[in-house]
């Protein structure tokens, strides 16, 4: 308010030299007659007002005042000596106020070391005014600490202390505890001098097993060895989970875990560390969204159902998983009919292309065929988090669930995404939209195709101005898994994303692909092509061979025109009667558009215990039931292989026939001339599907 007031001193006075107003802070010509029209004393009058204002509240004028204003905390006068009885002008001797807490500070903070830059003025801070009184203000010269950055500013001799700035790559280290029972932010469940007596048995039995543990001559059991405060920090981990968790039984748990370790031997001791720590492992590995590696999943299952090719065949048709009930959750068991068709085409033209992005949420808009200036989306580039939420675990009196973070950046949800794409992306899901791009279409009879044949096949999609559209089509035989079809295609829109991360599929695999759509004349190019390549080096991998195993990218394959002539290479090799086999089929065969009355999907199979929507993905139902690692990335390998993918669902199908015909054989079915035979007594209620149907 002071160095507003002091402002009015440019301000004409209405009065001019008549004014008899004491101490008037307006301008006045007899001021600047008096100054002899000297520059910059016009404003003494002023000035002096204010100081005399100053004084009159009680406060030193010199001390609370400088160039640019008030001091922000200015000092009560102590006696009639501090007041002022002349006017001075204010000099930039005065030291300065110390920066704000918030001004940012000289890069010399970052220095590991202190760091200590001297004053001009014989490296030495002044602690009074010009005006004779103390400075309030100035900072005693200290001498910088070996903990501590000391920084002296240069135009005010004022130094700023801070503590080093920590490492960033330096992990946390946990605090040192005494064996003391923590804290509850909660009520304890029963006194403290009793959780103390509870605590240090439960010490003592731990310590007992570590202390018998520690005489192992066995090298792996040095590395089980807990050292002192390890055993604290274990003892009141536990103390405190027995407390939190269903705190009314708190005395009952944590006296039986006493006495079970009591009767624990070394041996049983040492099992239980090592199956902690492989949880632990297993834990870590899957809110990374990684394998632990040096997984101890033992040797792959080998699959021996006790039949014949012909014969597993045979047992798949007990095993259909039916979808007449499932269209909410993305099967189309019957196509669209034309009028929704007609109702979605025009829905797409009154929305001008405007879609959400399957990644970031945030909507766009979309130009199939490009726009005028050649742009296929607009709103910019598409931050996104490509790895799915998880839940943390609960810390120690947390009821409600963990925090929820992202597994590719381990980012807490809302945050900025932590990958980035040229454009935005969609994907259409409803059935009348998918058909107005192109129709379903049932499959048609075919009389070539054997009776006892099953196709595994698996599908790799990718983001185009059409939504997400079929870009490489796999299909092996069951039960051997060999390859019977594999192409890429060719999508209707432009491409947006090969969705590389997921679909496998890299832009050199389009641009070595062999482009034609007959397969036989495919095979011979590629053959050639090959053979030309084996000159200088032997390639990956055979063109049109054969494989039953691994991964099946080629160095060059063949390369349909359009997902129609894929389809049509599909119903080439299969009848409405031929099991199909996949995992997560509703996927595939809507980018296919296909009705297919017959199909085997392990989600289905393999339900999860929650029920759809949710459901087991696959290469967890591969690494539970076959022991085998699958969509495993690194070395140069990127994405799926939708080969590979058609084989696990395929060795998964397997498992449930063997058990399948374990119990038909428990039921009296036989095997008769290669033919599985109906039991005689009960062949009425045994040829009856629905009896053996697992979906």
């Amino acid at each position: 308010m002071d160095a507003v007031l002091r402002n009015l001193n440019a301000i004409p006075c209405p009065s001019g030299d008549g004014c008899t107003e004491v101490g008037c802070l307006l301008q006045h010509n007899r001021d600047s007659s008096s100054a002899g029209g000297a520059p910059g004393q016009a404003r003494s009058h002023g000035l002096d007002a204010n100081r005399g204002l100053d004084s009159k509240r009680g406060f030193a004028a010199d001390d609370t005042q400088d160039a640019t204003g008030p001091r922000k905390r200015p000092k009560v006068a102590s006696g009639s000596e501090r007041l002022l009885s002349q006017s001075q002008p204010l000099t930039a001797t005065k030291p300065v106020s110390p920066p704000p807490v918030k001004r940012k500070l000289s890069s010399a903070h970052s220095h590991p070391n202190p760091i200590t830059t001297a004053s001009p003025s014989n490296q030495k801070t002044s602690s009074t005014t010009p005006f004779g009184g103390k400075n309030p203000f100035a900072s005693p010269i200290t001498t910088a600490s070996p903990k501590s950055s000391t920084v002296a500013n240069s135009a005010t001799g004022i130094k700023a202390t801070r503590p080093p700035a920590v490492p960033s790559n330096r992990s946390p280290v946990r605090k040192p505890e005494a064996l003391n029972p923590r804290h509850l932010k909660s009520s304890a469940p029963t006194s403290h001098e009793n959780r103390v007596k509870l605590l240090n048995a439960l010490h003592e039995q731990l310590q007992r097993l570590n202390n018998e543990l520690k005489k192992s001559s066995d090298p792996g059991d040095k590395k089980l060895v807990f050292s002192p405060q390890e055993l604290i920090w274990l003892a009141l981990d536990k103390e405190v989970k027995f407390a939190t968790v269903q705190p009314s039984l708190y005395l009952n748990r944590i006296k039986s875990d006493i006495y079970k370790h009591k009767k624990l031997s070394v041996s049983d001791w040492r099992k239980e560390l090592i199956e902690e720590n492989k949880k632990k492992q297993e834990a870590l590995s899957a809110a990374s969204g990684k394998l632990p590696q040096n997984s101890n999943m033992g040797p792959p299952v080998t699959i021996n159902t006790g039949l014949d090719s012909d014969q597993e065949v045979q047992i798949l048709k007990y095993l259909l998983t039916p979808i007449r009930k499932l269209a909410q959750h993305g099967y189309v068991p019957v196509a669209p009919t034309a009028e929704e068709i007609a109702k979605a085409r025009a829905g797409e033209e009154a929305s001008l292309g405007f879609e959400e992005c399957d990644r970031c949420k945030s909507r766009f808009q979309a130009f199939p065929g490009r726009r005028e200036d050649g742009v296929l989306t607009t709103c910019g580039p598409c931050k996104f988090h490509p790895g799915r939420l998880y839940y943390t675990e609960r810390s120690a009196g947390q009821t409600g669930p963990g925090e929820r973070k992202y597994r590719c950046c381990d980012q807490p949800m809302g945050e900025p995404g932590c990958d980035n794409h040229e454009h935005h992306v969609f994907k259409v899901t409803a059935p009348s939209r998918l058909a107005a791009l192109i129709p379903f279409a049932e499959t048609p009879p075919n009389s070539d195709v054997p009776e006892e044949r099953a196709i595994c096949f698996d599908c790799e999609m990718g983001y185009t101005t059409r939504g997400m559209e079929l870009i490489r089509l796999t299909a092996t035989r069951f039960p051997e898994g060999s390859e019977i079809l594999d192409v890429l295609v060719t999508p209707i829109g432009e491409v947006l994303d090969l969705n590389s991360r997921y679909s496998g599929v890299l832009n050199e695999h389009i641009l070595d692909a062999v482009k034609v759509d007959d397969p036989m004349e495919a095979r011979r190019i590629i053959q050639e092509l090959e053979e030309k390549d084996q000159a200088g080096a032997k390639t990956g991998s055979g063109g049109g061979g054969e494989s039953s195993e691994g991964r099946t990218m080629k160095k060059r394959m063949q390369m349909v025109s359009s997902p129609m002539v894929a389809r049509a290479l599909l119903f080439a090799i299969i009848a409405p009667e031929t099991p199909l086999i996949g995992h997560g089929l509703e996927n595939d065969l809507n980018a296919m558009r296909i009705v297919h009355p017959t199909i085997i999907d392990t989600i289905l199979l393999y339900p999860h215990p929650k029920g759809l929507p949710v459901r087991n993905g696959l290469k967890a139902l591969a690494r539970q039931h076959l022991n085998k690692d699958i969509q495993v990335v690194g070395a140069g390998v990127v994405g799926h292989d939708s080969g590979e993918d058609a084989r696990a669902a395929g060795d998964l199908v397997r498992l449930k026939v063997a058990q399948k015909w374990k119990d038909m054989l428990r039921e009296g079915w036989a095997l008769n001339g290669g033919k599985i035979v109906l039991p005689q007594r009960s062949s009425r209620s045994a040829s009856d599907p629905d009896k053996w149907m697992s979906g």
